[in-house]
C-alpha cells in the first residue's frame, strides 16, 4: 500500500497543477475584463461612476461622476499593504502635481478599518480625496483582487490606463503627460 503513496500524491499534485493552468489560461483570454479592453485601445467607461462612498474622515459621500471633466488617478489601497505604504510618498507628490493640471488624485480604501486608513492618511500627508469602499463591491467591479491597484481615468470618464501593482514615479511619468494633454 505504501509504494502507491507516492505516485498517487504525484498524479494529485500533477491534477491540481493543470487544473490552475487551465485556469490562469482562460482568465487571460477574457477579452471583456478592463485590462484586456486597455490594452486593445478601447477605453471602457470606468464602473459604478455615479455610485457614492463615504469620504474617509469627513462627513458626506462622493462619487467618480464628482470630478468628471478632471483626470483621476484612482489609487486603490489598505493600511496594511507594504507596497501601498511605498507608494504613498509617490502618489503625495504626484497630487501637487496633477492639481496643476486639472486632475486630482482619488484614493480608496480596500478592506481597511477607517482609523486605520485615517491615520494613514496623515502619516502619509494625503490631501487628496479618499473614498471609503465598505463593502468592497466598488473596487471588485474594476476587477481588483488585492492591493495596491491604480486606474487612470480620463476626462471622459473612461479608464486610459491601469497597474495592477505599485506604481512608481517612472510609471506615472510615462503615462499620464498624454492622458493630460488630452481635451474632454
Amino acid at each position: 500500500m505504501r509504494r502507491f503513496i507516492l505516485p498517487g500524491l504525484i498524479a494529485a499534485a500533477a491534477v491540481a497543477l493543470l487544473a490552475l493552468l487551465t485556469f490562469g489560461v482562460s482568465q487571460q483570454n477574457d477579452t471583456s475584463s478592463i485590462d484586456a479592453l486597455v490594452h486593445q485601445g478601447k477605453f471602457p467607461v470606468a464602473p459604478n461612476s455615479r455610485q457614492a462612498l463615504p469620504l474617509l474622515g469627513k462627513s458626506g459621500k462622493a462619487s467618480l461622476a464628482d470630478f468628471r471633466g478632471k483626470v483621476v488617478v484612482l489609487n486603490v489601497f489598505a493600511s496594511w499593504c507594504d507596497p501601498c505604504q511605498a507608494e504613498a510618498p509617490i502618489l503625495t507628490k504626484e497630487q501637487s502635481i496633477l492639481a496643476r493640471k486639472n486632475a486630482t488624485l482619488v484614493g480608496v480604501t480596500y478592506e481597511d478599518l477607517s482609523s486605520a486608513s485615517e491615520q494613514f492618511a496623515r502619516r502619509y500627508h494625503i490631501s487628496y480625496p479618499v473614498l471609503r469602499d465598505v463593502t468592497g463591491d466598488f473596487v471588485r467591479s474594476f476587477g481588483t483582487t488585492g492591493v495596491p491597484e491604480t486606474f487612470v481615468i480620463n476626462r471622459r470618464g473612461r479608464i486610459q490606463a491601469l497597474q495592477r501593482y505599485p506604481v512608481t514615479t517612472q510609471w506615472l511619468d510615462q503615462t499620464l503627460p498624454h492622458i493630460l494633454a488630452e481635451k474632454a
